[in-house]
């Protein structure tokens, strides 16, 4: 059985940093694409980033490049999300998915889902 745990969500001040964990269990994830995705209220789920696990191929989408950065950790099979200079617009919920296209950024190419875990930035 699948699953990916998100964890490291919270509140913190604009400008600020944070770092959401993914936690993946359950199959070999080592040809999959590991994304994070995020939706704000009355907004629908969007596209952030994404890795390719086996190559480390990483995209963004454009309003997070240069203040978020998406890493991973083979070993351990985690998925980090280091989030900086946070802004009030970045306050959602955030999903990390995982999915055996080589790239995706569309919430339907995604098979596997976690619960998400809350970010909200205060101005």
């Amino acid at each position: 059985q699948v699953q990916l745990v998100e964890s490291g969500g919270g509140l913190v001040q604009a400008g600020g940093s944070l770092r959401l964990s993914c936690a993946a269990s359950g199959r070999t994830f080592s040809r999959y694409t590991m994304g994070w995705f995020r939706q704000a209220p009355g907004k629908e789920r969007e596209f952030v980033t994404a890795i390719s696990w086996s190559a480390g191929k990483t995209y963004y989408a454009d309003s997070v490049k240069g203040r978020f950065t998406i890493s991973s950790d083979n070993a351990k099979n985690m998925i980090y999300l280091q989030m900086n200079s946070l802004k009030p617009e970045d306050t959602a919920v955030y999903y990390c998915a995982a999915t055996s296209i080589a790239y995706a950024n569309v919430p339907g190419h995604y098979e596997y889902w976690g619960q998400g875990t809350q970010v909200t930035v205060s101005s």
